[in-house]
């Protein structure tokens, strides 16, 4: 982080890198659509984004071939922490929409971010909310031995709107990927800062639109400051260079939730589809499903479809709390193999296990061993059922 000359404050070099979403639409005739050009639309305008001295224009890398153009670079004013951050943005030619954000999407956010590594202290992902927690959960493992902070956002009402929670999430954002080395793959928003992979989606039109429900939100922006929990911050191995796991492919990974009534048979074709190499199952309450005993037909499809070597998760579908073998039917099920998700959301465990298969040389015993202990910090490891007095 460089001190500029001719200010009187340190600063710091943050690329904002635009893939889509509705805090970059605008509206028009056909309802809203993306539009481009959002640092001179919807940045350059605001105080809060632009002190109007308009510095000299900054570097991305915007190929393979290390091809580099120079962008217009924005500053904002000089913060609490006597800290200015210049950042320029790298638009995606073709915006994404995120209900169609598959693997692809991911590996093409990846890149941008490993291109461009050197050059800036901190990135600043905008997204839309649909699959932002996908997303979040899917860059925390591909980006290995991670260094500097990459924080996800979006909002739910665009940035040209009167009432938006736009500007705050994108400022919230840039300040804390400017000024704290926390380094993870995060998603802020609503004032919060989370996990990636801990994040979940939890409502369709409020401003508090994301949760972390099993564990604590990493940082939270108040009046006066930014709080960060330094003691909650995972730090992976310094000593090893910054890579990339692209080539994630979510196609051989799938997501069932049980519901009372659900028939083996139905679940057997489901488990018995081409290709398919792993399941989430999203449980009732701490890992149970609907007649689950050893000789029941559902738990018999199920540890028959682990020896055939598909790895199958056992999450809960309940927002907060941890499956566990504290009932029968749930200690059946790890008895014939299904892998405990601790307290996991259906998004992390979903991306972690396309991840880990796409490891050179994966096995299903070893990727069922990983699935069962954290490996960005997804979930917590817990060895045995515990109770203590309130």
């Amino acid at each position: 982080m460089a001190t500029e000359s001719g200010t009187d404050a340190a600063e710091s070099k943050v690329l904002i890198v635009i893939t889509g979403g509705t805090i970059c639409m605008q509206p028009s005739e056909h309802g809203l659509v993306p539009a481009a050009g959002f640092l001179k639309s919807g940045l350059a305008p605001r105080p809060a984004f632009n002190d109007g001295s308009y510095p000299e224009p900054l570097e991305i890398i915007t190929d393979d071939n290390a091809t580099r153009k120079a962008v217009q670079s924005l500053r904002t004013p000089i913060s609490k922490y006597a800290r200015r951050v210049r950042y320029s943005v790298l638009e995606f030619e073709h915006l994404l929409d995120s209900s169609s954000v598959d693997a692809s999407g991911w590996d093409q956010i990846a890149r941008v971010i490993e291109r461009n590594y050197d050059l800036y202290d901190g990135f600043v992902v905008l997204h839309g909310t649909d699959s932002l927690a996908y997303t979040s959960s899917a860059l925390s493992f591909m980006l290995q031995n991670l260094g500097k902070p990459v924080i996800l956002t979006g909002s739910q009402a665009p940035m040209m709107m009167l009432q938006s929670d736009a500007q705050d999430n994108l400022l919230g954002a840039l300040v804390i990927a400017g000024h704290f080395a926390i380094p993870e793959v995060c998603l802020f928003f609503n004032f919060k800062l989370f996990r990636g992979n801990r994040a979940t989606k939890v409502s369709t039109d409020e401003f508090e639109a994301f949760a972390s429900p099993n564990m604590a939100p990493l940082a939270a922006v108040s009046s006066s400051r930014t709080h960060v929990r330094w003691d909650m911050v995972d730090r992976q191995d310094s000593s090893l260079a910054f890579s990339v796991q692209c080539n994630l492919d979510t196609a051989p990974v799938a997501c069932l939730r049980v519901f009372p009534g659900m028939k083996p048979a139905m679940v057997d074709l489901f488990l018995r589809t081409e290709g398919l190499r792993g399941l989430i199952l999203e449980t009732f309450g701490s890992g149970n499903i609907p007649g689950g005993q050893t000789d029941s037909a559902l738990t018999q499809v199920l540890a028959d479809a682990v020896k055939r070597g598909i790895v199958i998760v056992n999450v809960s579908q309940c927002l907060s709390g941890s499956v566990s073998p504290l009932y029968a039917p749930a200690m059946f099920l790890g008895r014939v193999g299904v892998v405990f998700g601790q307290d996991m959301t259906t998004e992390a465990a979903l991306t972690k296990l396309a991840y880990l298969l796409a490891l050179p040389g994966a096995t299903p015993e070893g990727v069922a061993g990983r699935m069962a202990v954290p490996v960005r910090g997804e979930l917590t490891e817990r060895t045995r059922t515990f109770f203590e007095h309130p």
